[in-house]
């Protein structure tokens, strides 16, 4: 169906013709009306289907329509995004979308300035695009009202149970004035899903794009077992396919994505990393290379992914199984976006045996098993003996990747033999100072004898102070007294 038979206005219409849309697809075939007409909805769809015009297009002609202002530090559409990429990603449509018109867009997450998050919020904005936690920190400091919104949209709703934000969701909900549009979305619908929705729609409409926890059928997936220890080659190796226009590559944690960036670096293969310990200009900046094509390597954790909509990502690698098998679902839906094909591969070791079952049971398919590349082995030992050396970083050396913590001196404790043993006749070892059959450095007061014993320098006698000692002045020190006051007094 065309988007001008939806009944949206001509404004949102020459928007999207200008970026060369026409054909609308299913969810927004089927949401677009019920919205039109001030609706609840209920939407299950993955994403790269369409979702973000699905919501936003209507909600604009319904912006434009009701011609009310916002008020100061209030809004008129709340948009809720459990990451700071989807929720850049959603502004970025807004704004585009709402171009003919004169309605505001705004972004409110973690990472950015909260003073300039407090000024443009004063004066009001149509739509506010937010994470949970930036917009609770402002609602706790007065600085949002919540009071004056028509439209509230909750986006990846499972992803937000997932991350923690069902305190804050609620936090959130208490603010709003009960009469409003609520759109709620989630590419998977458990019970505790569906009971969170019920706590926010009222006699919503349901759409069901396609079967609930099914991953895309453009995207042709595949998985190889490998040992742990050869992922890393076993990338570098599929890495070299001149196929490859975009990869995105998923592990489980930070530090093995930052490891994953610096070994494809000593083979001579640029790569970026995004996730959580990244700084947002380091994230954005990660971004902007990938979308851009100057770095075609991106390597990412499933939290910082969700938002990555990026038209020309041909592979989606899982360098670690996910342990949640909902996580594949999003991972692969990276690729395939806006009707194209992708292709997903998964890297899969002994361990991770029991996650793809959960994987395969969740999609309802079994994933196509591909051998290793022939002479493989032959080519991991090249490749490692070729690779440049990686510097450690400073968390690996204390220990965050599950390495033994490094003292100062570079030794841990059980590399330095046995305790000392003084029933056997071994000298005590002393760290950060002499043994006890070493000469004592002579200074201070004292001095070495010609037989081994120390004496005073200022002849004084043992058992006396020296006589250049001062004793030392504490707050109670006794001071002269003045008229009417005590002697000791605290300086």
């Amino acid at each position: 169906m065309q988007f001008n038979q939806l009944g949206l206005s001509q404004t949102v219409l020459a928007a999207l013709e200008a970026k060369g849309y026409s054909k609308a697809t299913p969810i927004q075939e089927q949401s677009i009306p019920s919205l039109l007409e001030g609706r609840d909805l209920l939407g299950i769809a993955q994403t790269g289907t369409g979702k973000t015009a699905a919501f936003m297009l209507p909600s604009i002609d319904r912006l434009v329509a009701s011609g009310k202002r916002a008020q100061p530090r209030g809004c008129r559409m709340l948009v809720l995004a459990p990451t700071r990429e989807l929720a850049s990603q959603i502004a970025e449509s807004a704004r585009h979308y709402a171009k003919g018109t004169r309605l505001s867009v705004m972004t409110c997450f973690g990472g950015t300035s909260v003073h300039k998050n407090k000024t443009d919020l004063a004066r009001g904005v149509d739509i506010l695009v937010a994470t949970p936690g930036r917009l609770v920190d402002l609602l706790d400091q007065c600085y949002a009202i919540m009071l004056g919104i028509e439209i509230l949209v909750l986006d990846e709703a499972d992803q937000m149970m997932d991350l923690g934000f069902i305190h804050a969701l609620k936090r959130i909900v208490r603010e709003l004035p009960a009469k409003r549009q609520t759109l709620f979305f989630s590419a998977t619908m458990p019970k505790t899903i569906r009971e969170l929705a019920g706590q926010f729609i009222k006699n919503p409409v349901e759409v069901k794009v396609t079967p609930e926890a099914t991953t895309a059928e453009r995207v042709e997936q595949r998985v190889t077992h490998v040992q742990q220890a050869e992922k890393q080659s076993l990338l570098t190796i599929m890495l070299r396919d001149p196929a490859i226009d975009r990869a995105l590559i998923f592990t489980r944690t930070k530090h093995g994505a930052d490891r994953v960036v610096k070994l494809l670096a000593g083979s001579g293969i640029a790569s970026n990393a995004i996730h959580g310990n990244k700084s947002q200009p380091q994230r954005e900046r990660a971004l902007g290379e990938f979308k851009a094509g100057k770095v075609k390597i991106l390597v990412a954790t499933d939290i910082a992914a969700r938002g990555i909509d990026v038209s020309g990502v041909s592979h989606v690698f899982n360098f670690e199984l996910p342990n949640v098998p909902d996580q594949y679902v999003h991972r692969i839906g990276r690729t395939a976006r806006a009707g194209a094909t992708g292709l997903a591969i998964s890297f899969c070791a002994d361990d991770e045996k029991p996650y793809l079952r959960d994987i395969e049971k969740l999609t309802r398919q079994k994933i196509t098993v591909v051998p290793l590349p022939e002479g493989f082995l032959a080519e991991s030992a090249r490749i490692k003996a070729s690779r440049s050396p990686v510097p450690m970083s400073r968390d690996e050396q204390n220990g965050r990747n599950g390495r033994a913590f490094q003292k100062p001196n570079g030794q841990h404790a059980s590399q330095r033999g046995p305790r000392p043993n003084p029933a056997r006749g071994d000298q005590p070892r002393r760290e950060g100072g002499p043994r006890a059959d070493q000469p004592r450095r002579e200074g201070g007061n004292f001095e070495r004898r010609d037989g081994g014993s120390f004496e005073r320098r200022d002849g004084a006698p043992q058992g006396e102070k020296p006589r250049n000692y001062a004793r030392p002045k504490s707050k109670w020190h006794a001071r002269p007294a003045r008229a009417g006051q005590g002697g000791n007094r605290p300086r």
